[in-house]
């Protein structure tokens, strides 16, 4: 077949960009490691598990490659997926990265994307889903009406998931490869906000009061290992977090609206769409 393959096709950004991609009318192969059972089109894919690769890869000429989640090193797992993949003949692959390193080998994997055919590597801020529950930061304003963080009031150019999406999309759907399409692309919304301006936005729009308790990355990361993330990546996640506070991520970026026609959505907009997800949880 021709087509696109959707690694992390039940995530945030896979959801909607599988979504996007069925309006256009383009056969979609939805990868997940728990497929859905009534989608003819879903597939089992497992990064830890190099035997659902090859059937994964077979047809598709194009790959939206979400990397394994949590991971403090892709290369061992990705690279032999992408040699195989240009072994198939696939012409072009979009990589979801992040804005913020939160592998050491990171820049790595993106170096050995850009030796693919038509390739592009998305660098994505901050999600704004981040805010919502499950997430460990959505699920502490839900349940305590309080983030905290090791960010201090750095800004960072939060990103609806659902834009992440809609650029990739363009991306995959570009039949003339337009100049400028393939290649690096820093994704955020269009402002940079600080978690107390966040809170302050949540707590105006959503009626729900939200408070900010600055911590240190140490703390940040015993957080994180307490809602059950891998010590080694909740150690990074946090170092991160730590970075914001300097400044480093204070930026913003055209991007999407360049390559979709429309701007991102506002992180007020969004709070707006989802206020009854900070609903206080019944005594």
């Amino acid at each position: 077949m021709t087509g696109v393959l959707v690694t992390g096709g039940t995530g945030k950004t896979g959801r909607e960009l599988v979504r996007l991609l069925r309006g256009s009318g383009v056969p979609v192969r939805v990868a997940s490691r728990n497929p859905a059972a009534g989608d003819p089109d879903a597939i089992r894919f497992d990064w830890d598990d190099p035997a659902t690769h090859p059937a994964a890869l077979a047809g598709p000429d194009r790959v939206f490659l979400v990397p394994p989640v949590q991971s403090v090193d892709p290369v061992p797992t990705v690279g032999p997926f992408l040699a195989e993949a240009q072994r198939l003949g696939v012409r072009k692959v979009v990589l979801l990265d992040s804005a913020i390193p939160l592998a050491p080998r990171a820049p790595e994997l993106a170096a050995q994307v850009r030796a693919q055919p038509g390739w592009s590597v998305l660098r994505a801020s901050g999600f704004m889903q981040n805010f919502l529950s499950p997430h460990p930061l959505g699920e502490r304003i839900r349940r305590d009406g309080e983030i905290r963080t090791a960010a201090g009031d750095g800004r960072l150019g939060w990103i609806d998931a659902r834009d992440i999406a809609a650029t990739a999309a363009a991306l995959l759907l570009d039949p003339d490869d337009t100049p400028g399409h393939a290649g690096d692309h820093l994704l955020t919304g269009p402002e940079a906000l600080s978690y107390p301006e966040a809170a302050a936005i949540i707590t105006a729009v959503a009626g729900r009061p939200v408070r900010v308790v600055h911590a240190s990355a140490d703390e940040q990361a015993t957080e994180l290992r307490a809602a059950g993330m891998p010590a080694d990546f909740a150690a990074i996640l946090a170092a991160a977090d730590a970075g914001v506070r300097t400044g480093r991520e204070d930026e913003i970026s055209t991007a999407v609206l360049e390559l979709t026609g429309r701007p991102p959505r506002s992180f007020a907009e969004f709070v707006q769409e989802h206020a009854a997800r900070w609903e206080a949880p019944a005594a």
